[in-house]
């Protein structure tokens, strides 16, 4: 402990290659008669760091310094101590130490400055934490500019307890109001993981104190936990409160919007863009490309990207990743190819993309060559998510034998990511046996978690082997593996509204259960049956029709028919698995109420148009006409890779009763706007 700091151990680190250019060189006689001008002004002028070109041109001027007898003066050694500290030359580091060394009596500013030199680009932040515990031990007080590049140091060495005896250093010397010190304090605590300590920092300054970075590095913090929801809210209570959002808030706000689905934010965010800049960055048009894509609007995702001027490889991934995820798999090969051919080497995360999107789109055989090319023409060694997504690609396509052959000969040995896409896999084909050795295997490298142990339970319960379904949630239970709560989420009017499973917390939950009815009855009329068989309880079929009635999803699908306006799209969110009921459900009302049903589950999107969807799930089912006579009309079918049911059209003795045409009709928006009605309005309802 030196100066009341306890320092641990120093962490490795990587040296971050310079990201401004080097100044344009001075000639000798220009940069003496600078350092003889440097030596007879104020302290204040003689930080400006001189303007030199290498190492070799401040090794030239300090031995200058050392004939002149100006070297162990701070102030004359300041602008030489800056060029070689924040240059990032080669050797520059070692030469600023040197410089500093051979100080009398160096200043806070000469701590600041050397400090700075070793967080820029995170050169050596342990050493950082060091020079400040000597500048303590040294009796030099800090200043206001000395926390910023010590906080710095502690976030990029995630040395948590030593920011928090830094903060304490802060309120010690009074500098707890200072604005610069409180932002680098809310981004420490935001980049060691901290949202809740970073939320303090920013709550206990001043209304008056706080600036938009306040802000930017609170939302920033908020984004790196993975708290879209709480992001959002403080975005809009910064524009509520008057501040003009910076670049950085508004990437944190499309991040969350992209997370949440939140379509309307988003697209109020890339309007407020527009108005305000005459060109956006290459970061700010890639965060849209994820957000419009990640919400469902892949044209205007497109859109974006072919407008880009200057595309780079986070561009590219963005694009193909969006594109994976609406499992357009051809599209996906159309923009590596464009890369290529642009000049741009593909890395390994779009090539992440490309499999995913190749899996997804079932393209085995591009899938391979595009592996091939990933390893021969490229150059990418293949890490254990190319290996997962290779396992994913050949198992949905029925070789698990191919598949499990793959995991062994990965040269890095049988990762998780491999073994868990397998697992996936088995789901796909029922396939328990297999699906028991990808959880053994889990089990033994220790990554098992609460959804793996729930995949092979289900399919336990789905055989009716009720007593190996109950053992494998009582292990998970036992292992401390609780798994996350499902929840389905849809935005209306800028508001994400999150539900789950016989939710009756939302504040409409009468009008919702009632619209819910009336989906139902609706389906029904059509010969709709609820398909109970992915329900693993051991319970009555009236208990599992329960269950399967008031799903998560079908709440929220309920909510936006009542609260959007006639003809708008549905936009949902779950981080469940889309079942062969809700597949076969919400097929069936995006034909009957007219809707757009636009469902983004926890791999790919479904967009229901019709009765038909995006994933090419079809099936024929027999409509009654009118007539008597029967015709077959295009729903989603039963598709053993894709998991859709085709329902039959007989109506059991369990339908709802007697509903009118005046009951079918008062689902509304909440202004009073009629949405919720059935398009067919000639259908004819029975009393």
């Amino acid at each position: 402990m030196v100066g009341g700091l306890v320092l641990s151990q120093a962490q490795s680190h990587q040296v971050a290659a310079p990201r401004t250019a080097a100044p344009a060189p001075l000639p000798a006689q220009a940069l003496e008669k600078r350092l003889r001008e440097q030596a007879a002004a104020p302290c204040g002028t003689a930080a400006t760091a001189v303007s030199v070109r290498s190492v070799d041109d401040v090794r030239k001027a300090h031995a200058r310094h050392i004939k002149l007898g100006l070297d162990r003066s701070p102030r004359h050694a300041r602008p030489l101590l800056a060029a070689c500290a924040l240059s990032g030359w080669p050797g520059g580091t070692e030469l600023a130490a040197s410089i500093f060394d051979s100080l009398d009596e160096p200043e806070a500013f000469d701590y600041n400055t050397l400090m700075r030199g070793h967080v820029s680009g995170g050169r050596d932040p342990a050493a950082a934490l060091r020079l400040y515990a000597d500048m303590l031990g040294a009796g030099v007080e800090p200043d206001n500019y000395t926390f910023p590049f010590v906080l710095k140091a502690c976030a990029q060495l995630a040395a948590l307890q030593e920011g928090r005896q830094l903060q304490a250093h802060i309120v010690k010397l009074g500098f707890q109001h200072d604005e610069h010190v409180q932002n680098s304090l809310i981004s420490f605590y935001g980049k060691c993981g901290e949202p809740t300590m970073a939320r303090r920092a920013f709550d206990r300054t001043e209304a008056g104190e706080r600036t938009a970075a306040s802000w930017s590095a609170l939302l920033a913090a908020y984004t790196r936990a993975g708290l879209w929801g709480e992001c959002l809210e403080s975005f809009g209570a910064m524009v509520r409160e008057g501040w003009r959002p910076d670049e950085s808030s508004m990437v944190s706000a499309l991040s969350a919007c992209a997370h949440l689905g939140a379509y309307d934010v988003g697209r109020s965010i890339h309007c407020a863009l527009l108005r305000n800049a005459a060109r956006l960055n290459t970061i700010m048009e890639t965060s849209l490309v994820d957000m419009y894509a990640k919400c469902g609007c892949i044209e205007k995702a497109a859109a974006v990207f072919d407008a880009m001027g200057g595309k780079n490889a986070w561009a590219y991934s963005a694009m193909v990743s969006g594109l994976a995820l609406h499992g357009d798999g051809r599209g996906a090969l159309q923009v590596l190819d464009a890369m290529v051919r642009e000049g741009h080497a593909p890395d390994a995360a779009v090539y992440v993309g490309v499999l995913n999107a190749c899996s997804r789109a079932g393209l085995l055989e591009d899938g391979l060559r595009c592996f091939d090319r990933m390893r021969l023409e490229h150059k990418v060694a293949p890490n254990a998510q190319h290996y997962g997504c290779m396992v994913d690609l050949m198992a949905r396509a029925g070789r698990l034998g191919d598949a499990r052959a793959l995991i062994g000969s990965m040269p890095t040995g049988p990762r998780d990511t491999a073994w868990r896409s397998l697992l996936n896999a088995c789901r796909i084909h029922g396939d328990l046996g297999l699906a028991e050795h990808a959880l053994q295997e889990l089990r033994r490298l220790g990554a098992a978690n609460a959804g793996d142990f729930v995949i092979v339970a289900g399919m336990h319960a789905r055989a009716r082997n009720w007593d190996a379904a109950a053992a494998l949630r009582t292990e998970a239970s036992d292992r401390g593996l609780a798994p996350c709560p499902g929840f389905s989420a849809v935005e209306v009017r800028g508001e994400v509204h999150r539900f789950v499973s016989q939710d009756m917390s939302h504040p409409r939950r009468r009008d919702i259960y009632e619209m819910l009815h009336q989906m139902e009855w609706q389906l029904r009329f059509e010969g709709y049956e609820p398909d109970t068989s992915e329900v693993a309880l051991a319970v009555g079929e009236e208990e599992k029709r329960r269950v399967v009635a008031a799903h998560s999803q079908k709440l929220a699908m309920a909510f936006g028919l009542l609260s959007t306006p006639e003809g708008a799209p549905v936009r949902i969110v779950t981080n469940l698995r889309m079942s062969k009921e809700c597949h076969a459900y919400s097929a069936l009302i995006s034909e009957i109420f007219g809707r757009e049903i636009v469902v983004r589950d926890r791999s790919r999107f479904h967009w229901f148009r019709r009765g038909a969807c995006t994933c090419r799930g079809h099936c024929k089912k027999k409509k009654a006409t009118e007539k008597g006579a029967e015709e077959e009309m295009p729903i989603p079918k039963k598709n053993k890779k894709k998991g859709v049911t085709q329902q039959g059209a007989t109506t059991t003795s369990s339908s709802p009763g007697p509903v009118t045409r005046k009951r079918a009709a008062m689902s509304s928006t909440q202004d009073g706007t009629p949405s919720g009605t059935p398009s067919r309005s000639k259908r004819k309802l029975v009393a």
